[in-house]
């Protein structure tokens, strides 16, 4: 379908049939994007559940032929692809609609996201096309709109330190790696060998490290998923890890994606979550070590390593229960990537997308003490 721009000129928007496949629609041409980040273009129809917007326009790198990997909680996954065609699979949890590249970049300078966009990311997927086609994506964003950064959602499986190098000299400011799994065990039984995955663990730190001697301090990062069959205890000393090489650790609770592998799982439950994103904020941003926490013999945290009136103070305040990610403009301990429910639905909100409200931190303080609560129906709220 084409969309009209403030300007008039059409725009061409496409949701392919989940039974035709279309090889045209690839990168470096076309993308991938959040559904949040077409409804802040006003690409679709839509609102999100108490936030106007995202403020970070998360693309995708897309080919008909897919992704190579095999990740067994993704929804991308090769495994696939006897079930919907590529380009209209579902991945953390939503719908990723395809534009052409240039009419993304026109409605961002036209200002049809109202100015809202601090933050572009291009997430790489494993294609032998992605490398090439991330760096083409980054010089022509930064050549057309140089004032809002870009950050990569790196794929270490195919890429070399001359990569890095190249990615962070055409303006990329900020390099993330997708490492998800908490453990080398973990990563092996859901990304590597065992479920016929190309990815190692070995790999990705090493990409980690490069990006720590290349990009420098605070200009790096890990995505991690909690929730995978880690405790408590394994993530935050990973993130303990990340934080001293001098990175920052972007966490997304474990959701079942429809049609993985682990989509019979069960969601991370609530306390185990809430207490990682509080370690995971004092690791983070407030000096906090894992070495002083303490943790019970279910690798659960008993004590943060605080006094208990600075924490009380923080969970009252409910920054530690926000969306983590790359900062904004703002405030550097908030995500401009808010990325509304990629973890959640707004029943039940895991990473909230916007300030939290004292009713949000009631029932936050409820979930750490055990109790089995979601938030608030969306269709009964003003």
């Amino acid at each position: 379908m084409s969309v009209q721009t403030q300007a008039g000129a059409p725009v061409h928007f496409y949701r392919p049939d989940p039974y035709v496949k279309t090889p045209e629609m690839r990168s470096p041409e076309y993308v991938q994007m959040s559904t949040a980040a077409a409804i802040t273009l006003g690409l679709v129809p839509g609102r999100m559940h108490r936030t106007g917007c995202t403020h970070c326009l998360n693309l995708l790198v897309t080919y008909p032929e897919g992704c190579r990997a095999n990740c067994s909680y993704c929804g991308l996954a090769r495994h696939r692809e006897e079930d919907r065609a590529y380009a209209d699979r579902n991945f953390i949890r939503v719908d990723w609609p395809t534009a052409r590249y240039e009419d993304v970049i026109q409605r961002v300078r036209e200002g049809a996201d109202g100015g809202r966009f601090q933050r572009m990311c291009i997430s790489m997927i494993t294609h032998p096309r992605s490398d090439e086609d991330t760096l083409n994506l980054l010089r022509r964003w930064v050549e057309a709109l140089p004032h809002i950064p870009v950050s990569i959602l790196s794929n270490p499986t195919s890429m070399q330190r001359e990569d890095l190098e190249r990615l962070h000299d055409a303006g990329a400011q900020i390099f993330t790696v997708a490492l998800d799994a908490a453990t080398p065990e973990v990563f092996a039984r859901t990304r590597g060998a065992p479920v016929g995955g190309p990815h190692r663990w070995d790999r990705y730190w090493r990409t980690l490290e490069w990006a720590a001697e290349i990009f420098g301090p605070e200009r790096f990062g890990v995505h991690l998923i909690c929730g995978m069959g880690e405790t408590e205890e394994e993530m935050l000393r990973l993130c303990q890890r990340v934080r001293d090489l001098g990175g920052h650790n972007h966490l997304f609770a474990f959701f079942p994606e429809r049609g993985s592998m682990m989509e019979d799982r069960p969601p991370v439950p609530h306390a185990h979550w809430r207490r990682v994103q509080l370690g995971r904020y004092l690791i983070d941003y407030m000096g906090g070590r894992v070495e002083a926490m303490r943790f019970n013999g279910a690798g659960e945290v008993v004590d943060f390593g605080l006094d208990a009136k600075t924490v009380e103070g923080l969970i009252d305040a409910g920054t530690p229960f926000r969306t983590s990610g790359c900062p904004g403009s703002g405030e550097a301990t908030v995500s401009a990537c808010n990325r509304p429910y990629g973890d959640s639905s707004p029943t039940d909100i895991m990473s909230f997308p916007f300030p939290l409200e004292g009713r949000d931190v009631a029932v936050v303080r409820r979930q750490m003490a055990g109790e089995r609560v979601g938030t608030f129906d969306p269709e009964t709220e003003d």
